[in-house]
């Protein structure tokens, strides 16, 4: 791409509407100090000193599409609880809409505690329920998302496996999509791996992929990745390699390899969700599949550069694209880096 084309992706991107769909969480992160040992086990005093709250899961993907400057409506489910008033605190903060959020009695809003000192996370604490949504709660998501996607540019949906996207909600949303003909971005698990029939982009990282299959993927094979995305009749197969960067096998059978655009890496948390945001923010504005990509690789290089899960901005990716062209130019002019 060249830099002009770079700025105006970004440019349409900032206009488009976005809905995700998916399991958000409420991050939680107690910040303190160790200088001694529990008397009453073997385990680390902390000493908190700093509370911080922060979106994640289907929450953090709205808010990489946020950032990026669009129109942005997270469709997920929470409990009745003070977590649910603290994780629409965020989405307000943030600016996104939370009218297609749905209160589901009984069930708590999923949150992740992470307890940290001297920089090192000590320990992890998860509430949450994974079972299937159902009865009235389900049936107001439903109702919920097609009012959201009646206004959509794209549909991204993010499964962490906690309930939120049951076959119904996977198979409605996915054909509203087809109707209208947007894009749509789909970042699976396991449970539902193979129900996302005529998505645009399926992006699994590698272990995902392998695991649901059963075999390993020999990338170096010719036949192995058009294998795979017949089985799962999706358009698009973008696979995450982690350091090694992306994949990308088209509907054309192409496969393209994208290496890292990292510079450092920091902390790779949240990466994924910032590779879901900006494909399918870049395909709303009219980016081709490997346009896309290419952006979305940028912007995960970018965010593992940063420490917890964050955002990513375009003046940052524009930065960092010029940053590239430039040290390519040097290179073809026989320069020293």
């Amino acid at each position: 791409m060249t830099r002009d084309r770079v700025v105006a992706l970004l440019a349409a991107m900032r206009r488009q509407r976005v809905v995700v769909v998916g399991d958000a969480m409420l991050d939680v992160y107690l910040i303190g100090d160790v200088e001694r040992i529990s008397p009453e086990a073997p385990v680390p005093v902390v000493n908190v000193h700093e509370r911080r709250h922060a979106l994640g899961g289907a929450a953090n993907v709205a808010a990489n599409a946020a950032a990026i400057g669009g129109t942005v409506t997270l469709v997920a489910a929470v409990g009745d609880d003070r977590r649910a008033e603290q994780l629409r605190a965020e989405l307000a903060a943030t600016r996104i809409r939370d009218d297609g959020i749905v209160t589901a009695p009984g069930r708590p809003t999923t949150s992740k505690t992470r307890v940290v000192a001297r920089n090192q996370q000590l320990v992890r604490i998860d509430e949450e329920d994974a079972g299937l949504l159902g009865g009235p709660e389900l049936a107001a998501l439903l109702e919920r998302l097609r009012a959201a996607l009646r206004e959509a540019d794209v549909v991204l949906l993010e499964d962490y496996n906690k309930g939120v996207l049951t076959p119904d909600v996977i198979h409605a949303t996915l054909t509203e999509a087809r109707r209208r003909g947007i894009p749509s971005v789909v970042d699976p698990k396991y449970r539902h791996f193979f129900e996302f029939r005529g998505a645009t982009v399926f992006k699994p990282n590698r272990r995902e992929l392998e695991a649901a299959l059963g075999a390993a993927v020999d990338l170096e094979h010719a036949n192995a990745l058009p294998m795979v995305m017949s089985r799962l009749e999706v358009d698009n197969l973008l696979l995450t390699l982690g350091p090694a960067g992306m994949a990308l096998l088209d509907r054309a059978g192409t496969v393209t390899r994208l290496p890292t655009r990292a510079r450092e890496v920091y902390d790779v948390s949240g990466a994924g969700d910032t590779v879901t945001a900006w494909v399918g923010t870049a395909l709303a504005a009219g980016a081709t599949i490997h346009e896309a990509a290419e952006l979305g690789n940028y912007a995960a290089g970018i965010e593992v550069g940063k420490a917890g899960v964050a955002v990513v901005t375009p003046d940052e990716v524009l930065r960092t694209f010029e940053l590239d062209s430039d040290a390519v130019g040097v290179l073809r002019r026989g320069g020293a880096l």
